[in-house]
């Protein structure tokens, strides 16, 4: 095979480059090196931040859990004590319609009780002044009787 000579020239040139070439292999390594310790330092940040975090976020978690069973049982009470009120006034309700009732029965009681009372007032009074006019009329029937004239009406 030939090669046309400006090919062979090219081929000449990049071979005898090749042998002044220095690998610089040593100092890419060692910035790998260096970014891989950057990393892994940064990565062990990070993995320390996120458990932390994951903690954190573990006892929040129990804490609002805690919360909740508190505020749910305080819920439950007082579900309970608004029934024990409601059952309550619906009783207290109750209470005070028989008392209203009972109170207009007394009241109707109260007002027969006025009249009747002014009824043997005036009865007692009439008693009375018909009494008063008997013990009246029997002392005037004593004094005649006891008079002198009445005496000698009887003897004879």
């Amino acid at each position: 095979q030939e090669m046309l000579d400006a090919d062979r020239q090219e081929l000449v040139a990049f071979l005898s480059q090749g042998s002044e070439y220095a690998p610089s292999s040593g100092e890419v390594t060692g910035i790998l090196k260096q970014l891989g310790g950057e990393m892994s330092a940064h990565l062990s940040e990070i993995t320390a931040t996120e458990e932390e975090a994951v903690k954190n976020h573990e006892a929040m978690i129990s804490a609002k859990t805690k919360e909740v069973e508190s505020l749910t049982a305080t819920v439950e009470t007082k579900t309970q004590q608004i029934g024990e009120l409601g059952m309550s006034i619906v009783q207290m309700k109750a209470d005070l319609s028989d008392t209203q009732a009972t109170l207009l029965e007394d009241k109707k009681y109260l007002a027969d009780l006025e009249q009747s009372c002014a009824t043997k007032t005036s009865e007692w009074e009439e008693r009375s002044k018909t009494r008063a006019e008997e013990l009246v009329a029997l002392a005037d029937t004593i004094k005649i009787l006891n008079d002198d004239d009445a005496l000698d009406l009887f003897k004879s």
